[in-house]
């Protein structure tokens, strides 16, 4: 199952477990979240480390995936502490909580209480389809707002966002600029997922380019940027511009025919983003989501 991971290294702290966008891959021929919402787009869970202490941002998509990031950094890095941050409840980013059950997970208020209310549901696989989630472990400390917090010498802060789902937390690393995003930001574009909720996501995206950040690491992106270190501050403002763009698609009948690499070839052109086909299913489920008719 984790015969596609690789370990990336954008940063000297920083590690990213990255599967997917392996052509002809699949995790099953069924229908399954794995392959649909994660793989086919790429998916990276990260880890900062400062000594024997890392924090890991997301568990990835199964148990296996989790139990090789820990052991990776148990015996790359000498890592023996782990703090489990999780940037929102969607299953792909939760599903590896179990090889983590002896450590603290920290997640905001509302992540706890989504994945509370939908647990028997994960664990029988009928939440998102298969497979299940079982046992689904649930956060020990919780958060509102923002959350400070050390890993070995390094101050991280924990930001509470609503973006893409209303209960997401990015990680803020202020002395290098860093930003782990989690689903706040996607390259190509973002998956929509509230749709009542975008001007919102518009104001909490503007929060946080305030930020400035130097180098922006998201969930879902093209392996090679997050190599080289993560995409620079136009990623924010290339999802942005494409939530605006949305937005105009619900009136303007012209604007939603158009091809998904016409829409957003401003910031392909800037190098903000890369285009990659399979965000054009994304794009025609984000159409039919902000017109009602998913």
């Amino acid at each position: 199952m984790t015969g596609h991971l690789r370990v990336l290294r954008p940063h000297p702290a920083i590690y990213a477990f990255y599967d997917g966008r392996v052509p002809g891959y699949r995790f099953a021929e069924e229908h399954n979240w794995v392959d649909e919402g994660a793989l086919s787009l790429g998916i990276a869970s990260y880890a900062i480390v400062s000594g024997a202490h890392a924090l890991v941002y997301d568990t990835h998509v199964s148990i296996a995936h989790a139990e090789t990031i820990r052991e990776t950094l148990q015996r790359e890095a000498g890592v023996s502490t782990f703090t489990v941050v999780l940037s929102h409840w969607h299953l792909d980013h939760v599903a590896g909580n179990g090889a983590f059950a002896d450590c603290e997970i920290i997640a905001t208020e509302r992540t706890a209480a989504h994945l509370a209310r939908h647990r028997s549901s994960i664990e029988a696989g009928t939440q998102e389809g298969p497979p299940a989630i079982t046992p689904l472990v649930l956060p020990t400390r919780v958060f509102t707002g923002a959350l400070s917090l050390d890993i070995g010498s390094v101050r991280l802060e924990l930001i509470e966002a609503n973006i893409h789902s209303d209960d997401a937390a990015v990680v803020w690393w202020a002395a290098e600029r860093i930003l782990l995003a989690g689903d706040t930001m996607e390259d190509t574009v973002t998956y929509v997922t509230e749709p009542d909720g975008l001007e919102q996501h518009l104001a909490d995206l503007a929060r946080l380019d305030a930020l400035a950040p130097a180098r922006i690491l998201p969930n879902h992106g093209d392996p090679d940027i997050i190599a080289r270190g993560g995409y620079s501050r136009g990623l924010n403002r290339a999802m942005q511009q494409y939530i605006r763009a949305l937005l105009r698609c619900k009136s303007d009948a012209g604007l939603r025919d158009s091809p998904l690499r016409t829409l957003i070839q401003g910031p392909i052109n800037t190098g903000w983003i890369t285009y990659y086909e399979p965000y054009e299913e994304v794009h025609r489920e984000n159409l039919a989501k902000i017109r009602g008719t998913a």
